[in-house]
């Protein structure tokens, strides 16, 4: 057991680095641990009363039903913060942002920027690659109403912690994809060993921080309420990823027109 309550069998971070950042393996068996978690019993009720009952629309389909782990290379140096796992996408599909609206917005983008190997993201044998970003959520399992509550936030950050320390050694941006994965991040950097100052910055569409090295940045949730209503339009998505993507030192393809 770790001081987080949680049971992390065993899993010593702090060893597991190579010469050339994560060793193989490690962030896979991180994975792992975050997939067998039950330590929010409110959302273990949720994500597997869904996964028992289904959509009609995906009634043919066996539901992941578990915490989502992240998704993309062990080396990356953009990584992107969401939320939680939709009901019906990730907790469905077992992989972040796939299976759902708010995904189909964001894999186009980063498709669009040269980041992803194409621009859907409907399965976990679908043959998506991310090319140096991975992404993440401050909450792994499926929310009621996609709310999480700050309990449970404040539990699953304990994985998130995780997660950054192996990727420090190649991290170089981030981008947070609204207000709470803002509020959740920020304590989290600091738990990982970044200074984050104080007061902490507040969260803002295009907001810049600069934590040790780290470029942080803040854009709106790919939500469905922001997309369809114009407050995130798919060009203001591409020159965040784009930005935040110079700034980690990835290759990006250029705007067309």
């Amino acid at each position: 057991m770790d001081g987080s309550g949680l049971d992390t069998g065993g899993l010593d971070t702090g060893r597991d680095l190579d010469g050339k950042g994560v060793e193989s393996g490690a962030l896979a068996e991180l994975d792992g641990r975050i997939t067998g978690c039950r330590a929010c019993p409110r959302l273990v009720a949720w994500r597997e009363e869904v996964a028992r009952t289904k959509r009609a629309a995906f009634a043919d389909w066996t539901y992941w039903g578990r915490p989502v782990p992240g998704f993309g290379p062990p080396d990356a140096r953009l990584l992107i913060v969401g939320l939680a796992p939709a009901a019906h996408g990730g907790n469905r599909t077992g992989r972040m942002f796939t299976g759902d609206r708010s995904g189909d917005v964001l894999y186009a983008a980063l498709h669009d920027v040269g980041l992803a190997s194409r621009g859907t993201s409907v399965s976990v044998d679908d043959g998506l690659e991310l090319y140096g970003v991975r992404v993440t959520a401050p909450v792994h399992c499926a929310p009621p109403a996609n709310k999480p509550t700050p309990l449970e936030r404040d539990t699953c950050r304990f994985w998130m912690v995780r997660e950054l320390e192996l990727l420090r050694p190649s991290l170089r941006a981030v981008v947070v994809l609204g207000a709470f994965g803002w509020q959740a991040a920020l304590p989290a950097f600091a738990e990982a060993g970044w200074t984050v100052p104080r007061p902490r910055p507040a969260f803002a569409h295009g907001a810049h921080v600069s934590l040790d090295g780290l470029e942080v940045f803040g854009c709106f949730h790919v939500s469905q309420r922001n997309t369809f209503t114009g407050r995130l339009t798919p060009a203001m998505l591409r020159d965040v990823l784009r930005t935040a993507a110079e700034a980690a030192g990835l290759t990006t393809r250029p705007e067309a027109g």
